[in-house]
């Protein structure tokens, strides 16, 4: 068993998640980031790997902003060499946080680390011990390299993509999905189309998997 995972992003028209040198653009506008912290709500986890924590250093709760009395997830690290900052703001003392990672484990306050995996973080353990410890809703949130394993693998149930009126552009951009990428038509991650609606200025997009007849 594992949690029903969902995997949210923004991006540019042309694809991308963040500028040239990596750094932080602000892609989803006010309504889609209500949304975002609706959905966080609504999940008992959210999830993110090391190069979205030094990158951007996202804290990963639910703002009262937009949500009333909020809920916060459980926070959760891809980060296989243990290299989140002592001073990463999901370190915070907001919500409980467990670090997947294959080199060290230990309990400290609301800090967990756990190895699963040898040489990089296994997914499919790692979320079989997420359902195991009540997380039946996980958030997928980023960056590129995870989302693109999660897809790969199959790992994914629902895929929501807004996307933001303009364009970054740079060969070095990243896109939403990174990883190895797909080098034939047959290793091609198919998706259908579920939904499409107006957020804002920009428009939001909502996949499932999809396994196209042959």
């Amino acid at each position: 068993m594992k949690p029903f995972v969902i995997v949210n992003c923004a991006m540019s028209i042309d694809g991308k998640i963040a500028f040239p040198d990596r750094k932080q653009a602000k892609i989803s506008n006010d309504e889609d980031m209500a949304r975002v912290h609706k959905l966080r709500d609504e999940c008992d986890a959210v999830l993110v790997g090391i190069g979205t924590v030094l990158s951007d250093n996202p804290k990963l709760t639910v703002k009262e902003k937009y949500v009333q009395n909020p809920s916060n997830p459980l926070r959760v690290v891809l980060d296989s060499n243990f290299r989140t900052p002592r001073d990463a703001e999901v370190f915070s003392g907001d919500a409980p946080t467990l670090i997947a990672t294959t080199c060290r484990e230990f309990k400290q306050g609301n800090i967990e680390a756990i190895k699963c995996g040898e040489g990089k973080v296994d997914l499919k353990k790692l979320l079989d011990i997420l359902y195991q410890r009540g997380v039946k809703k996980l958030l997928v949130e980023g960056g590129e390299t995870v989302i693109w394993e999660f897809l790969k693998q199959n790992l994914v149930d629902e895929l929501y993509v807004f996307i933001a009126p303009f364009v970054i552009g740079g060969r070095t951009s990243p896109t939403m999905a990174g990883g190895e990428g797909a080098f034939s038509q047959e290793s091609i991650i198919h998706m259908k189309l579920e939904d499409a609606q107006r957020v804002g200025d920009g428009i939001l997009l909502k996949f499932v998997p999809h396994s196209p007849k042959t």
